[in-house]
């Protein structure tokens, strides 16, 4: 058996409360709206609940659900606890398969891919892309003030890092569109099938079969006649002897185009909306814009795109007091574990320099932690960062024309389904 505790936590309480909570009308509630659509603009105030009700909460599909910080942090460094069982969990009656992925799977198959994979997904690659990200950036926002109000996730938080990839991979600019529509059908899909229409079953089903055919002809081909792009470095990667097959291969690139991607896009809409509403945050952003990496940081913590993962024990593992046998399974609230005041101080505040250097501070949990932690992490930073520093020397202004705007029902990728501003340079 293996034990996690709350152990180094700043700010940490001596002694917590490490019984779960079962039941209550107003803590039932708040299990109920911390999944409903209608609460996807602000789930935030069903989170609290669940966390002042105990350290482990009843949750749906027969887990637990975890809403504190130190807790969440113990269960996502803790290798017992595997990923790999999230599918089952989710999708236990798909009638669909997503290409086969590192993300969903445990050692010794894991370490292997993801080995394999980093060997083409270098940093050096990623900073190579920073002078595309900047000229993307810049003509968005030229078309922004020529427009002078605009829908700033179909304008500007879809079109930078869904041509980033894309470019990346060396997909034909002619096939962007493509690209994002099974993105958003496959992203919709990744919430449990009990919350899905028959409707967004049936188009994932159709998503992974376009995807699966689409990216499997870009795979052959670069195998075939490589070029100085991503899909010909993965399909060439060798280590030992090994290789990617061509399902690992297709797995890969549907983790960096649709979790990279689509995470990326509501990361952007997300932060931007709370600069919006914090205009001292904004200026103190203009008067400084190196301040954009350390932002990037704080609006992950604040409001993550990624709300919740699944995590299953393998084997008997005590967390905070609790022993979970081999085969349970919890729900790692990441959104509500990100603003526990245990964790963090003014925790529902956007403070952009509060990963700037000045003070102790938690890490934020929005790109995991051990084993799973996000590979695309540095190309999120670079992509936001970037897309924040235009913002802040290119705009004198930027007015929400909507607030609360309309949010997507995605729970497990959760924003906004559109965000008007007003701009002017």
């Amino acid at each position: 058996m293996t034990t996690a505790g709350t152990a180094g936590v700043t700010g940490a309480p001596g002694a917590v409360d490490t019984h779960g909570a079962g039941g209550g009308a107003e803590v039932g509630q708040a299990v109920i709206d911390a999944f409903d659509p209608a609460w996807r603009h602000d789930p935030y105030q069903a989170y609290r609940t669940l966390r002042e009700a105990g350290l482990f909460v009843d949750g749906p599909l027969g887990t637990s659900l975890v809403p504190g910080y130190a807790e969440c942090a113990a269960i996502l460094a803790d290798p017992v606890w595997s990923h790999a069982e999230e599918s089952a969990l989710l999708h236990p009656d798909s009638d669909v398969e997503l290409p086969g992925s590192f993300l969903w799977m445990e050692p010794p198959d894991h370490t292997r891919l993801r080995g394999l994979v980093s060997r083409a997904f270098t940093p050096r690659t990623i900073e190579a892309t920073r002078p595309t990200a900047r000229r993307v950036v810049d003509g968005l926002l030229d078309a922004a003030l020529a427009a002078g109000e605009v829908d700033l996730i179909e304008d500007f938080a879809y079109p930078l890092p869904l041509t980033m990839i894309c470019d990346l991979l060396g997909v034909p600019a002619s096939e962007h569109a493509a690209v994002r529509r099974m993105s958003a059908g496959i992203a919709r899909g990744l919430d449990p099938d009990a919350l899905l229409s028959p409707a967004e079953l049936a188009a994932r089903t159709a998503a992974v079969h376009e995807f699966r055919e689409f990216f499997g002809g870009l795979v052959e081909a670069r195998r075939a006649d490589p070029r100085d792009d991503l899909i010909s470095a993965l399909g060439q990667v060798y280590a030992e002897g090994d290789r990617l097959t061509t399902t690992e291969l297709l797995g890969t690139l549907l983790i960096l185009v649709v979790a990279g991607h689509e995470t990326t896009v509501n990361l952007i809409g997300n932060g931007v909306l709370a600069l919006m509403r914090d205009p001292g945050q904004l200026d103190a952003l203009r008067r400084d814009p190196e301040l954009a990496l350390p932002a990037v940081e704080e609006m992950l913590r604040l409001d993550p795109p990624a709300q919740v993962t699944t995590r299953t024990a393998r084997g008997e593992v005590a967390v905070a007091g609790r022993t979970f046998t081999p085969g349970e399974a919890v729900i790692v609230m990441i959104g509500s574990a990100n603003r526990d005041p245990r964790a963090f101080t003014e925790p529902d505040r956007l403070r952009i320099d509060r990963y700037a250097g000045g003070e102790k501070v938690n890490r934020h949990l929005a790109l995991g932690m051990g084993l799973h932690y996000c590979l695309g992490a540095p190309l999120v930073r670079l992509e936001v960062g970037e897309a924040l520093r235009g913002i802040a020397t290119r705009l004198s202004s930027i007015t929400p024309l909507a607030d609360p705007p309309p949010y997507r029902p995605n729970i497990v990728v959760r924003g906004m389904s559109e965000l008007p501003v007003r701009v002017t340079g």
